[in-house]
């Protein structure tokens, strides 16, 4: 890997967009590896990711505009699908993932950060979709995913004027859920990372999923995806062991992912 560090610590799985020079920015082959770095991910032992940036200036600071500038309308397309596979990739990857955004989230680095489950950041931290700005619309999602998350005025409002926004405004709209010193960043990820981790592996899976589909459809059809996945969790060690430790008082001996 050129661009992307990954490392594991127990049960969570911390990948870092390593391209500090150029403020962290996604080009091809930045996209291409974070797309094999979450295929690399062994899912028998990890239970959640982080996903943050190298440096405390930038998390990721927008698309290689470099790379962009000469692109056609048929490449222009390819790149924007290139970039929407594997931010899709992470959005419905089995196991919860963090953003840990530790600076510059514009463009494509907002855009993968709300591709992530749960986002915080710190105090350093600017979000915006300046694409209209260089003539472009956000292309990796961020039409979609930020209406979805803060709502379609204060979305339409941000993307139709390209105005970025601080980590104080970000929480108050609801786009992070925490904001953290540079310094408190990563600990309070960790943190909320292996919380995440301590919990039945199949349960947290099957409430990712429940939420993720379930929003994609009206309330009655999400209701039998809920139960299925409810259902799903049954005649699992998992099940049965946090269920007669609730029963006999005592704390879960431990929760094996089966």
């Amino acid at each position: 890997m050129e661009y992307i560090l990954y490392e594991q610590k127990g049960a969570v799985g911390i990948i870092t967009i390593s391209r500090e020079k150029a403020l962290n920015a996604l080009n091809s082959t930045v996209l291409k590896e974070i797309d094999a770095t979450l295929d690399a991910v062994n899912l028998d032992e990890v239970r959640c990711l982080i996903l943050t940036g190298a440096g405390e200036k930038s998390f990721v600071a927008g698309a290689d505009i470099g790379e962009m500038s000469s692109l056609t309308k048929t490449e222009g397309e390819a790149f924007g699908k290139i970039g929407n596979d594997v931010f899709r990739k992470l959005e419905v990857f089995p196991i919860p993932v963090i953003a840990a955004i530790n600076g510059f989230a514009l463009g494509g680095g907002c855009e993968i950060a709300m591709s992530c489950d749960i986002r915080i950041c710190s105090d350093n931290a600017v979000f915006g979709q300046p694409e209209v700005g260089l003539g472009i619309t956000p292309g990796f999602g961020g039409t979609q995913r930020l209406p979805r998350l803060v709502g379609m005025g204060i979305a339409k409002q941000m993307i139709y004027t390209g105005r970025n926004i601080k980590a104080d405004e970000a929480f108050r709209i609801g786009l992070v859920n925490a904001v953290y010193t540079q310094e408190e960043l990563m600990p309070n990820a960790e943190k909320l990372a292996a919380t995440i981790a301590k919990n039945a592996p199949i349960a947290v899976r099957n409430c990712k999923k429940a939420i993720n589909d379930g929003m994609q459809t009206d309330m009655d059809q999400a209701i039998v995806i809920e139960e299925k996945l409810f259902g799903d969790c049954f005649e699992s060690y998992d099940q049965k062991e946090g269920m007669t430790a609730f029963l006999e008082k005592r704390k879960v001996e431990a929760f094996l992912n089966k």
